[in-house]
């Protein structure tokens, strides 16, 4: 695995995290629905300008996928900026990455995974558990964002089977922004963005789906998929980096130790898979 390749998945996961702080600085203006809706915009202008898909050769055995994806998608997104908004940054994008570590453990049939699993587990307590600030809603949306996400890797899988290049993801990433076309309609006439507020949203697109796009595709031609997923890890350590440094969110020992289980359970996962 090359510098180039370290380099970019370090700015693709620097970016997203980026752009979601930047999102949430437009919360109080447009709220996160008006944020996830430019967040559509800005992700369907991207993929339809590189996938080019030929909607009109798509039978319905491809568009039904597509069509569950543009769901997932527009849900995930809004779910995870909801739960940002109401846990911050950390907390919220590691309870989302339960979502694609599930997915891995459900994969393999090893005994060791299910310690790795208990170790998540352990952190999903830690981060949980009772306590008189606790925002369960916020984080029953951060679970509910995993969830997306989880069904969001396996509907990929299979419009990706039946729909050639990147045209099922383009596909999907209209069809959502089109759903959210009418939401924000209602949000700029409810609550007319400021110049700032609609910069914050526009940098949350591009930071959050544009450029993490662009360089995995750039990076998954050039380093192996398990240093790839490795690599992932350490996306819920970026965020709660990023919310601490440039929103003030800081998180107590606890929350660390929470964060660092998942991970840990996810990267030992990796290290140890087999082919």
């Amino acid at each position: 695995m090359g510098l180039a390749g370290v380099a970019t998945m370090a700015g693709s996961g620097l970016s997203n995290q980026t752009g979601a702080a930047l999102g949430s600085l437009a919360f109080p203006v447009i709220g996160p629905v008006g944020v996830v809706a430019v967040r559509q915009y800005v992700a369907a202008a991207v993929l339809f300008a590189v996938g080019r898909p030929r909607l009109r050769e798509f039978t319905w055995r491809q568009w039904w996928p597509v069509l569950l994806l543009a769901v997932v998608f527009g849900t995930m997104n809004l779910s995870l900026y909801t739960a940002i908004d109401r846990v911050g940054l950390g907390l919220a994008v590691t309870l989302e990455f339960l979502g694609p570590l599930s997915i891995a453990l459900a994969a393999t049939r090893r005994r060791v995974d299910v310690c790795y699993a208990l170790i998540a587990a352990a952190g999903v307590v830690t981060l949980m558990r009772p306590r008189p600030s606790a925002d369960y809603l916020g984080m029953g949306l951060g679970l509910l964002a995993a969830a997306c996400w989880a069904s969001y890797i396996l509907l990929n899988r299979t419009v990706g089977r039946r729909i050639p290049g990147a045209q099922g993801a383009a596909a999907a990433a209209g069809v959502s922004a089109l759903m959210f076309l009418p939401v924000g309609i209602v949000v700029g006439v409810r609550h007319p963005p400021t110049l700032t507020a609609a910069a914050c949203a526009v940098a949350a697109g591009v930071l959050s789906s544009a450029v993490p796009y662009l360089a995995d595709l750039f990076t998954l031609r050039r380093v192996p998929a398990p240093a790839f997923g490795l690599f992932m890890s350490v996306n819920p350590v970026l965020a709660a980096v990023v919310g601490w440094i440039g929103l003030g969110q800081r998180l107590g020992w606890a929350e660390w130790v929470g964060i660092g289980a998942i991970v840990a359970a996810n990267a030992l996962s990796i290290l140890t898979s087999r082919d």
